[in-house]
């Protein structure tokens, strides 16, 4: 099993939007018994809520659901995940200072997996933003998903041989 976490600020906006398209993506490939995913937020300002209206209104438009409530990820979670993928630079930060002396090598940045992104390339925040600001983002998830899961796959195949 590969466990994955997709981490933002508040975990209603971004990191929902990112686990609930590769989630849609590995059902489409039948992985569902090979990854397990997760999201969480680096703050606790939203802590029990649903994903951001308009996230779901946008995934919906494109036949992807938003699953979960936020939560705050924990120094704990690092022992819990095989991936802990960071929206933007700062929440990667964020993550390290939570990491401590630690090392993780499945800490990164999300778009890492996107080919058509620049180097250190962040998932932007829409909070504050207009529609289009969903769109993109969920374009952006949708090509790091993708990217994401052919590594997964190949990261599956080696295990099996």
């Amino acid at each position: 099993m590969i466990r994955i976490c997709f981490v933002c600020l508040g975990n209603i906006c971004r990191s929902p939007t990112a686990h609930g398209i590769t989630l849609h993506h590995i059902k489409k490939r039948g992985l569902g018994n090979d990854v397990e995913l997760d999201s969480a937020g680096t703050g606790a300002y939203h802590v029990g809520q649903r994903p951001d209206q308009r996230s779901i209104l946008a995934a919906r438009r494109r036949g992807i659901d938003l699953p979960g409530v936020a939560r705050q990820f924990l120094a704990s979670d690092f022992d819990n995940f095989d991936y802990v993928l960071a929206m933007d630079e700062e929440n990667l930060e964020n993550l390290k200072k939570l990491l401590g002396n630690r090392q993780h090598p499945g800490l990164r940045l999300f778009r890492t997996f996107d080919p058509s992104a620049p180097p250190n390339a962040s998932v932007p925040d829409p909070y504050f933003g207009g529609e289009h600001g969903f769109e993109e983002v969920l374009d952006q998830c949708e090509r790091a998903a993708l990217g994401l899961l052919q590594e997964i796959e190949a990261e599956l195949a080696r295990r099996r041989r």
